[in-house]
């Protein structure tokens, strides 16, 4: 399996590290186990916003707090796993506790990551289906998701900051923003285009130090471990159960884990048509829902399938059918994301030092920063309005909002996260209490 590394780890500093300081020195103490439970427990609880604030909140702790990570090690990380299947920003948090910990490490930070909001997914849905609406519940979350609004525009200004260096850097992130807005590119043709680009552009560096030297011992072991872990149970409905629903949400699931590149809102496009339009275990609107859901609570924004899994079932069987389908849809989802993380892992810094792939990265990267402003752009809208439809003239479309379903208090505590994350620096899980208060308050009027 994976080895444990010694890489960038420390412990919690007593205070808050300049920002201004270079972030591309190792620490001087490893993490402890301890260290890394009750930060990735603490990221997993406020990791709201989907992929882009939750990568900025990662990088934050760290790179930036604790420096488990140096900036060029964050970097290399991001862009190998906008690379893979399935959720980004999950596999970026295995990757970076794989890095202080091993296997075991990454185990908790992935998991970490992931529980904290599945629970509360598991909560909300089965409310949905006992109650239809969760009135209480949409005025809380009208205040995260106005608070969210700012913590992606963080997030896009310190990813941005970093990762676009140079002229060409700024011309691929335009361009990727323009392809993916504008002219609804598919994602993973964008990356590889830009990564196409950095290959062919990059020159040799006389002074790179060598790649490390990376065992391929671990390769078939750890393939043979995780793959069993993920398919077995797929292999054993196929086996006892072949007609069941369970079979079924087991089937699409994987095939949905390998398919979809270009991390959540890919896997989200592709599984949105095929649940509502071919299989029909969901109206449109429910699956809008369970988005809303997604989009409101911590963890990744790809446990809209853990939803889409529980209503499915509990439709047809009840409740507790639907928690069962709910086991298996998260099971499926993420055990493959371990699987590409510890296997592929290893391999990261080495491709990082090699010329062409690392001038590859760099410009994956900043193909990245476009994404999230799309992104971004996109969250925003859905925010401050209440109906956002699609135009397209010719091969371009765009996102146009109707300016009667503005939604004043979405903006009134956008305006407040702004002023208590950006001016007054505040904690982000204090920013998020009070613009919950306010969403509950300003909801009565």
């Amino acid at each position: 399996m994976s080895r444990k590394t010694e890489g960038p780890a420390s412990k919690e500093p007593k205070s808050q590290t300049n920002l201004d300081t270079p972030l591309d020195t190792a620490p001087e103490t490893p993490a402890s186990l301890s260290d890394i439970t009750r930060v990735w427990g603490r990221i997993g609880l406020v990791s709201f916003g989907g992929p882009a604030a939750q990568i900025a909140l990662m990088h934050r702790e760290i790179v930036e707090r604790h420096r488990w990570l140096t900036e060029q090690q964050y970097l290399n990380a991001l862009s190998f796993c906008m690379l893979l299947p399935g959720p980004e920003a999950m596999q970026l948090a295995t990757y970076s506790g794989w890095r202080t910990h091993g296997v075991v490490g990454g185990l908790l930070a992935g998991l970490l990551f992931v529980l904290p909001g599945a629970a509360v997914i598991m909560a909300l849905a089965t409310l949905y289906v006992l109650y239809g609406s969760v009135p209480l519940v949409a005025a809380l979350f009208l205040g995260v998701k106005a608070a969210v609004v700012i913590i992606v525009l963080e997030a896009l200004l310190k990813v941005a900051k970093r990762a676009l260096t140079g002229v060409d850097q700024w011309l691929i992130a335009i361009v990727a923003f323009v392809g993916i807005f504008f002219l609804n590119m598919p994602f993973p043709l964008l990356i590889l285009l830009a990564g196409l680009y950095g290959f062919w552009t990059a020159t040799r560096d006389q002074d790179a130090p060598p790649a490390p030297r990376v065992s391929s011992a671990h390769l078939v072991p750890t393939i043979t471990v995780w793959g069993t872990i993920w398919l077995l149970p797929l292999a054993l409905f196929w086996l006892f159960a072949p007609d069941s629903l369970f079979t079924d949400i087991a089937t699409f699931f994987s095939t949905l884990a390998i398919v979809t590149f270009g991390g959540a809102y890919a896997v989200l496009a592709y599984m949105a048509q095929d649940v509502v339009q071919t299989s029909g275990w969901l109206t449109a609107g429910e699956m809008m829902d369970g988005l809303g859901l997604a989009e409101t609570t911590p963890g990744p924004l790809i446990l809209v399938t853990q939803f889409v899994g529980f209503l499915a079932a509990a439709k047809q069987g009840g409740i507790v059918e639907g928690v069962l389908a709910a086991l298996v849809t998260l099971w499926v989802t993420f055990a493959p994301c371990f699987l590409w993380i510890f296997a592929g892992a290893p391999y990261v810094e080495q491709l990082a030092h090699q010329p062409r792939l690392r001038g590859a990265l760099s410009a994956i990267t900043a193909a990245v920063v476009g994404v999230i402003l799309n992104l971004s752009l996109w969250f925003t809208l859905n925010v401050f309005f209440a109906t956002v439809s699609e135009e397209a003239v010719g091969p371009f479309r765009a996102f146009v909002p109707d300016v009667s379903s503005l939604d004043w208090r979405a903006i009134v505590i956008a305006l407040a996260a702004a002023g208590l994350l950006l001016w007054r620096k505040m904690n982000l899980l204090i920013v998020l209490a009070v613009c919950a208060g306010l969403g509950l308050l300003l909801s009565q009027i």
